[in-house]
């Protein structure tokens, strides 16, 4: 797995963090967002949407701008290294996944997508459930 996760996210200095990796996939979904709107989309507390957006603007993936409708609010966006850096990942994360979808036959690969999809229901319950108490 570490080798998978050097792959995508890369390694040594230059690595992001799966938290981090998150962050930019949101940015990328969109212009510029506001920090609770970003901590929203992430589904985190803000203080750690500020902490990933801190280390992507620090390696200039991402960067911090003016809203020009409230000079109080501060906006955060990709940057064109930052799209380079989600979208050599994704692309890399692609190929791999087709790579592993192969092994499967097509039947297989259409129970492996009901059941994750079942796993991921369960998990959204349980995580609920559990937020609850």
């Amino acid at each position: 797995m570490g080798l998978l996760r050097e792959q995508f996210l890369g390694s040594g200095e230059d690595a992001l963090d799966t938290g981090q990796m998150d962050t930019l996939d949101v940015l990328v979904g969109g212009d510029s967002w506001r920090m609770g709107d970003l901590a929203d989309a992430l589904r985190v507390d803000p203080s750690t949407a500020t902490r990933a957006v801190d280390r992507l603007t620090r390696i200039h993936l991402a960067e911090r701008l003016p809203d020009p409708d409230d000079r109080r609010v501060v906006l955060v966006r990709a940057t064109q290294a930052g799209r380079t850096r989600h979208d050599e990942a994704y692309r890399r994360w692609r190929n791999v996944l087709h790579g592993i979808l192969a092994e499967f036959e097509p039947g297989e690969r259409e129970q492996l997508a009901v059941d994750l999809e079942r796993l991921v229901a369960a998990l959204d319950r349980v995580v609920g459930l559990t937020a609850a108490r």
